[in-house]
């Protein structure tokens, strides 16, 4: 007994040391940070693009080597600097626009979202405005429609909209959406799908009789569905619906499928974890408003269009020419049908460029000229922080198994 108390003790000063050091590394990562928002304001002022992959890519080299000294593995320290260089670049890229922007910043952002609180859109528009100054107050929403419709009367800023998802492909119904109103895209983010399986009450996956989710839930969850076999499907308007359905039901056979933090906020809890049919299953988001933006040349940006081309033989890929002539790397290229034209297309394209550069001024103007419709739906900092990837991350730790 006086051994494992002992043994208590020593345990409990281990733990005081840890914490000790982890307050001390959060306030290194805080001053970490601020010395960035500073690089930030110097690369402003000499209209310096925001990342270097080159300085990028010898800092984690010599972190690399730095952290083998002090007996901590390649790959660790390589993921561990990617969050941190992620962080960095989005702050960096949130302060230039935010310059670039003058006024655009407000005391109380009000952002329209599909569902309520738990929903995914709910869960991406915290992330999003985590890094925009002033306060949120969220406007949760049944449809698309009234997302929209929020937006355009002012009785709300913004709105965040999913656009795709890996698993289950594009939301047609947004696309639609975006088309006829007047609004702007203005920026994106992909936030990571969970999907678990939520219940009120401790039960077995077999004695689920009726499941609650969202209909794209449903199309990411197909397999797991086909092995539940027999299982009445009730679809919501949004993930929120259906864990607060599952919430007030207080059934050991019913259950919701959502995130598990969506599903806390309601007093539920996963038994089974890792529905979707991918499992890297992520959902893209874009935020609109009522004016654009400015994006600074020194952001990577994307620009999404959309457009129909003239009834003839070969119209779309001389308008696809037109952006290959001019350098323009297109990442999306979606069709809807026209509403009334049968047989007739609209054409939503996704382009990595900023309309205020040279070359991507060229490509819309020829393309204004070249197709029937033409139509920029928005020109926004692109979200997408890709990992700088060094070959010396494997060669390091191979040198440090030979050693």
């Amino acid at each position: 007994m006086e051994v494992n108390k002992m043994s208590v003790v020593e345990l409990d000063k281990l733990r005081e040391q840890i914490t000790s050091i982890d307050q001390q590394l959060l306030k290194l990562l805080a001053e970490r940070q601020q010395c960035t928002n500073q690089v930030a304001e110097t690369k402003i002022t000499h209209h310096i693009p925001v990342r270097d992959h080159k300085r990028e890519e010898q800092l984690l080299v010599s972190l690399i080597k730095r952290g083998q000294g002090h007996g901590l593995d390649a790959h660790y320290v390589t993921q561990l600097f990617h969050v941190i260089i992620e962080d960095s670049v989005l702050n960096q890229q949130a302060l230039l626009a935010a310059r670039a922007n003058p006024g655009s910043s407000l005391p109380l952002n009000r952002v329209a979202f599909l569902g309520d609180k738990g929903s995914y859109s709910y869960l991406a528009t915290q992330k999003y405005f985590s890094r925009r100054p002033g306060e949120l107050l969220e406007i949760g929403c049944q449809s698309f429609g009234e997302i929209i419709k929020k937006v355009e009367t002012n009785e709300a800023d913004y709105a965040v909209l999913p656009i795709e998802n890996t698993s289950s492909g594009s939301i047609n119904e947004v696309y639609d959406q975006l088309q006829h109103t007047h609004l702007s895209i203005i920026g994106e983010l992909t936030h990571p799908i969970k999907h678990a399986l939520l219940v009120t009450q401790t039960t077995d996956v077999n004695r689920i009789k009726t499941l609650y989710a969202h209909p794209q839930v449903f199309a990411q969850c197909s397999h797991f569905l086909a092995e539940l076999g027999n299982v009445e499907v009730i679809t919501c308007d949004s993930t929120s619906a259906a864990m607060m359905t599952v919430n007030e039901l207080q059934s050991d056979t019913v259950a919701a499928i959502g995130s598990e933090a969506g599903g806390a906020l309601y007093g539920l809890h996963a038994i089974k974890s890792n529905l979707a049919n991918q499992k890297e299953n992520h959902s893209r988001f874009f935020v609109v408003a009522r004016q654009p933006v400015n994006v600074p040349l020194q952001v990577p940006a994307k620009t999404t269009l959309v457009m129909s081309t003239v009834q003839k033989s070969g119209a779309l890929v001389e308008a696809l020419l037109i952006l290959k002539n001019n350098s323009i790397n297109m990442t999306k290229l979606e069709s809807r049908p026209i509403t009334g034209n049968p047989w007739e297309e609209m054409f939503y394209i996704d382009v990595e460029g900023n309309i205020q550069d040279g070359p991507m001024q060229v490509a819309l103007e020829e393309l204004k000229n070249t197709t029937r419709y033409f139509k920029v739906l928005g020109c926004y900092p692109n979200d997408e922080i890709n990992p700088t990837k060094i070959a010396a991350v494997t060669a390091l730790a191979q040198d440090k198994q030979e050693g």
